[in-house]
């Protein structure tokens, strides 16, 4: 009974800034039938599976997560701290987690049957073409300011 008027002990899964441990994310995609592999992990590694095969990876680098996935027959990079979603093509996809490796992130790659959705609906029968990439949010408003 006086447990409710303890402080809340701070949790390991999730901070106050809203940041999800890898535990939570794993726990969440399992509901979904999905698993987590760590990319650079000697198990995921001998199975010599080429990344353009997979459907999706989700990356990161100390508070922050982001998806690179499969729509159609194409790879987007979801990242939130883009203008938009950037189209990546499967000759650039390895070298793109390769350079992410460098930079510290950590790539996970998630394997099963990921649930229907609009855009992989549209996207199986049509090919974006990007003219433009998207840009870090907060550059846009730089390049203007100092404009």
């Amino acid at each position: 009974m006086d447990s409710i008027f303890h402080e809340k002990q701070p949790s390991g899964n999730m901070d106050d800034s809203g940041f999800f441990s890898i535990q939570v994310i794993s726990n969440a995609l399992r509901v979904w039938g999905l698993e987590l592999i760590l990319f650079n992990s000697r198990e995921y590694q001998s199975l010599m599976i080429n990344p353009i095969n997979e459907k999706a990876f989700i990356c990161n680098y100390k508070e922050h997560w982001f998806t690179i996935r499969k729509l159609g027959q194409q790879w987007f990079n979801l990242n939130s701290l883009l203008t938009g979603p950037e189209l990546i093509s499967d000759t650039y996809l390895a070298l793109f987690l390769a350079q992410l490796q460098q930079e510290g992130y950590s790539i996970f790659v998630i394997r099963g049957n990921l649930p229907e959705c609009e855009a992989e609906q549209i996207l199986a029968f049509m090919r974006v073409q990007q003219q433009q990439r998207p840009r870090l949010i907060g550059e846009e408003e730089a390049q203007t300011s100092a404009g």
